[in-house]
Parts: C-alpha cells; structure tokens; sequence
C-alpha cells in the first residue's frame, strides 16, 4: 500500500508539544474517500475517481479561531387589550420596575445558546386609559366633527343624512360601528412588556494557506480539528502561545474583531477558541485534464469547490444541479 508522503505538525501549547497528524495514510484511502463522496451524488460519474492518477497530495493545515460574545438584551413594549372591568396592577400597587430590576433567573437559558426570547409583564405598569372609539361609537364627522370621539351628547344634534341625527355613524340597519380596539367598553387596559433576548454574537476567522484559501471559511470551522485553546470569561484576552508569534498575533486579530454588543444589551460571558484543522488537497489528472479536491478534518469531509470532470445533470433529477448552469 503506497503512502502519503506527509509530514506531522508539532505546536507547542502551555509549554507541551501538540501532535497534528496527517488525516489520510494511503492513496488507496484517498481514492476510497472520493468515490464514497461521489456516489452520494446521482448525477456524478465515479470513473475518474476511480482511474485517474492521484498527481499530488499536499498538507496544508488551518486554524480556525472564535469568539462567542454571550449577551443578554431588555427592551420595552406596551400592549393594550380590552378593559371589561376589575381591579389592575398599577402604580397604587407599588413602584413600577425598571426592566434591569426584573427577577429573570428562572427563565436564563443554557450559556451560549444561539438565541432564546422571553417575555415578561413587567409590575405595576398597568393603567385604563379611554380608546379613541369612547364607548365603540365613532362620531360622525358631519355633524359631529368638534366633539371628542366617543362624548356624544344627546338630543343636541340635528337630523344628519349620514348618522340620522344620533351623531354616530350607522349603518341602514339601525346598529353602530363597534370599535374593533376596545370592543365597545371604550376603554383599554395597557401594560408594559420586558423583551428579553439571549443570544450568541461570534467572531470568527479563519487562517489558510495559499493551497486552501478557495475554501469557505464555514467548512473549517465546521470541521473537526485539534482544539489548541479554550478560554472562558466576562472578556477574553489573547491566548498567549510560548514560541509561535502566529498563533499569538492570530488570536489578538480574532479578538480585536469582537462584535457589536448594543447599548440595550449587557454582556454575560465570552469564549475564545482556537484550533488547527488538518486539511489535505489532493490533485487527480489524465492526460491534460486536472482537478483538485480536500478532505478537511478528523471526520475527513470531501470538499469540491466547483469542477468535477464526470457530471451529468439535464434537469431530470432530484438534484437540481441544473439550476446553477
């Protein structure tokens, strides 16, 4: 079985050397990885996975770092329902609270989740204030256009073709418009709301060599490498690597992009990742013909950027290839 010329990549961390080995040993397991990844695919011949020469085999190795900013944000809203009478929960109740005074505890979500909402009314915020309808009549803009929506006064208006002289707007059979706001009790029971949102705001950034740089960054950090790092705090510092400057400037690039957090929102924690991810480019050729594809990771996943010498796809299949022609 002919070997993969390749060599090991050895990092120091905390005073320790990582070992990075190669993720494919043979040109015989390279083949196999190719033809498994093509067959998935129906409308993809495996004759040049299968017979064409491997031309080149090539390490070129990743790192892919991050950093997970974990916030919480608080807005407020006003909702308003239909007041049908009883007692409310306002400020003659106490002091109304401020959002950042609200008890959430029970309803905080798992650190680091991508996002989780949660409503609460926040109280003695409740009031009765009167609906623009007053009772759920509208007044008639005829005959009534100066008086206060839903004061209407009776036996003081005159005989109007457009409200028969009550004021209101009717309609030919007798009834008035009901406000659909208030439902005809002409008044609303209001409340404020606090909006709370958890969520995850990551950074990330990749560092790939000249023979990697045509995949997206995604896929790396999809991937599964060699953690080199793994730091946990309110705000994260650069990771400091003894002997290599790269690692320690990359990880001050990734930290100096931090995301936005915004002025409603405080931060809980930060994360701060780093790892390598073992790429391998391969080169296959006939005749004049070449193409190339990686396999990326310890779950070495197949990536094939765009060509691939044996595709046949004519709109016929489920595959919808086609459609980026």
């Amino acid at each position: 079985m002919e070997l993969v010329p390749s060599k090991l990549l050895l990092i120091k961390v905390d005073m320790e050397e990582v070992m990075v080995a190669p993720q494919v040993s043979s040109i015989v397991e390279i083949r196999e990885l190719l033809i498994d990844h093509v067959g998935h695919r129906c409308c993809w011949g495996s004759r040049p996975a299968r017979t064409w020469k491997i031309e080149k085999v090539e390490d070129c190795n990743v790192y892919a770092g991050t950093l997970d900013t974990f916030i919480e944000e608080r807005e407020t809203i006003r909702e308003t329902q239909p007041y049908l009478g009883g007692s409310i929960d306002g400020k003659d109740k106490g002091p109304e609270l401020g959002i950042w005074e609200l008890d959430l505890k029970s309803q905080f979500p798992v650190i680091f989740i991508p996002h989780h909402e949660s409503r609460a009314i926040i109280p003695h915020s409740e009031s009765i204030e009167k609906c623009c309808g007053g009772r759920g009549d509208i007044v008639c803009p005829k005959c009534n256009a100066n008086q206060e929506p839903g004061f209407y006064k009776k036996n003081q208006m005159a005989k109007c073709s457009a409200c028969y002289g009550r004021g209101l707007i009717a309609h030919k059979d007798g009834s008035d418009s009901i406000c659909l706001t208030c439902q005809g009790s002409g008044s609303l029971l209001t409340h404020k709301v606090a909006v709370v949102k958890w969520k995850t705001l990551s950074t990330r950034k990749v560092s790939a060599t000249s023979g990697a740089a045509s995949v997206p960054d995604d896929v790396f950090h999809r991937a599964k490498g060699v953690q080199l790092c793994n730091t946990q705090a309110y705000q994260c510092s650069p990771a400091f690597f003894a002997d290599s400057f790269f690692l320690n400037q990359f990880s001050s690039e990734v930290i100096a992009d931090r995301a936005h957090v915004p002025l409603t929102a405080r931060v809980i924690s930060e994360r701060h990742t780093i790892s390598v991810v073992p790429v391998t480019r391969v080169t296959m050729a006939h005749r004049t013909r070449l193409f190339s594809f990686y396999i990326i990771g310890f779950s070495r996943e197949v990536y094939l950027k765009d060509y691939y010498p044996s595709r046949f796809c004519w709109g016929l299949c489920p595959c919808l290839e086609w459609l980026k022609l």
